[in-house]
């Protein structure tokens, strides 16, 4: 296919099932020549395998911005010549921007991710993570690692330093860190692909094509223990290739993808922000971009807001016409919102960020997440009676105050008590560089204020958040621990 264009409007339902058996050679094989042959049988907690992942873990904590890629070798006692290979390929080959990126609309994705600040948050948190749980198969990866049912703050926080240093100003060039975290997600991708499946995805693929069942045995877990606990647990799951595809298949990732980029555009036109057709799509191309260094086709990737609306459909119809049991959907929306409802201090509103992501991601999202029990009435009462006067509000005065939002400024007051007691948290840091969480200190602290609120909405949102700085402090930490410990496939 053309690598220049988006054919994900054109893509047909036969071409569409076949990428699930398609995930991502470069990686792929960058992590078997890295881990090379499983031993048959159950496998020990001495394995040669978790050593390597050890090593590739610290390894990937030398990738602490873009540069650092930049002639960038596998070093170190641990390093053998066939892992020194692979990962040397791997960074100089997946680091490049793809000929297609836009410099201008990339610049003009990460202004607009800034200028709505903590509302960029509650989109990705009411909207952009619960539409990725939607499908099953994509969800049971996650259910297997107990990611986001045991430590639900944990999952968001690892999410989260991916999207910030990707859309920090020039995140995607030279002088950012987005590149460098990025690959750090695709190669993990790859890591657990490989320990599912007990190998290469294009092994599996081939000895089922010739024949085979495409059943992997579930094996009995070995009795280590700590970091290694998830890695040997995904090794023990067992899966069906032939029902279920590749885990985190070319579908899978493409609509995570989707759920950033055209969620996120199609939450703000729910709220009644919609930015112009312009920057919709210089959004969705700054993500497009982001995909290309995840690994994902080209013809996946979406460059409007109706190419988007009309591809998800289509993957979520195919994901749940194909039920997985036990459905594990429901733990994980649950945890989400409990994550959420913790972060803020009113009883009142605690049920707020369930409605939000019903009336951002619409009843058929809520249903497969279990988000269908009724919430305390003078909850409800209080947050559709406020969401619609605001709307209405906001319409009238718009005719004459275009940046004018009352709704903004009630999704900022709600964001900004989720990342101060999530995201921003002193005792459990976001897993970036030093350097990097400074930065993102001072775009918080560029949050504290509305530029395009009067300043009598800004004393209103002071008196429910916080006067002066948002700011939490992140230069005073300590540094944090190696990316590549703490991100799980987002």
């Amino acid at each position: 296919m053309n690598q220049n264009t988006s054919h994900s409007n054109t893509i047909s339902d036969a071409e569409l099932a076949s990428m699930q058996h398609h995930a991502d050679p470069l990686a792929d094989q960058t992590i078997a020549d890295i881990l090379g042959d499983w031993p048959a049988g159950d496998v020990a907690v001495d394995a040669p395998q978790w050593a390597r992942i050890d090593t590739v873990n610290r390894l990937f904590g030398q990738w602490t911005d873009n540069k650092s890629l930049v002639g960038w070798t596998a070093q170190g006692d641990e390093v053998d010549a066939a892992m020194a290979r692979a990962l040397n390929h791997y960074v100089q080959t997946a680091q490049v921007l793809p000929s297609w990126a836009d410099a201008k609309k990339i610049e003009r994705a990460e202004k607009l991710f800034m200028e709505h600040g903590a509302l960029s948050c509650i989109l990705l948190f009411c909207a952009s993570l619960p539409e990725c749980y939607v499908i099953p198969d994509l969800s049971s990866v996650l259910h297997t690692s107990g990611q986001l049912e045991q430590n639900a703050e944990y999952r968001i926080r690892s999410t989260a330093a991916m999207i910030f240093p990707v859309m920090l100003h020039g995140g995607l060039s030279q002088r950012g860190a987005g590149v460098a975290q990025v690959l750090k997600v695709r190669l993990i991708h790859a890591t657990i692909r490989n320990l599912i499946l007990h190998g290469s995805p294009q092994s599996a693929v081939k000895q089922l094509l010739a024949g085979g069942s495409g059943q992997v045995v579930p094996q009995a877990l070995p009795s280590g223990g700590g970091r290694q606990a998830m890695f040997q647990t995904l090794y023990a799951r067992g899966w069906n290739l032939k029902g279920d595809g590749l885990p985190c298949n070319q579908e899978e990732l493409a609509y995570t993808l989707l759920t950033f980029g055209y969620v996120f555009l199609r939450s703000l036109r729910r709220l009644g922000l919609r930015l112009r057709t312009a920057d919709e799509e210089a959004y969705l191309h700054a993500w497009n971009v982001v995909g290309h260094i995840l690994g994902i086709d080209r013809a996946l990737m979406v460059d409007t807001m109706d190419q988007g609306q009309a591809l998800m459909a289509r993957m979520q119809a195919r994901g749940r016409a194909e039920p997985v049991t036990p459905d594990p959907r429901p733990a994980l929306g649950r945890a989400l919102m409990q994550t959420m409802e913790n972060s803020l201090p009113w009883n009142i509103v605690k049920p707020f960020p369930e409605l939000m992501t019903r009336y951002l991601c619409g009843r058929d999202t809520a249903s497969d997440l279990g988000l269908t029990q009724p919430v305390p009435w003078p909850s409800a009462l209080l947050f559709w009676g406020v969401l619609l006067l605001a709307r209405a509000i906001d319409t009238v005065l718009r005719l004459v105050l275009p940046r004018f939002s009352i709704v903004r400024t009630l999704t900022r007051i709600l964001g900004y008590h989720f990342m101060s007691r999530v995201l921003m948290s002193q005792t459990r840091p976001l897993q970036l560089p030093t350097e990097l969480l400074n930065q993102v200190d001072e775009v918080v602290h560029s949050w504290s204020d509305d530029p395009h609120a009067p300043s009598w909405i800004n004393r209103i949102e002071d008196r429910l958040t916080t006067r002066g700085s948002w700011s939490a402090g992140l230069a005073g930490q300590a540094p944090a621990a190696h990316p590549a410990q703490a991100q799980q496939p987002t």
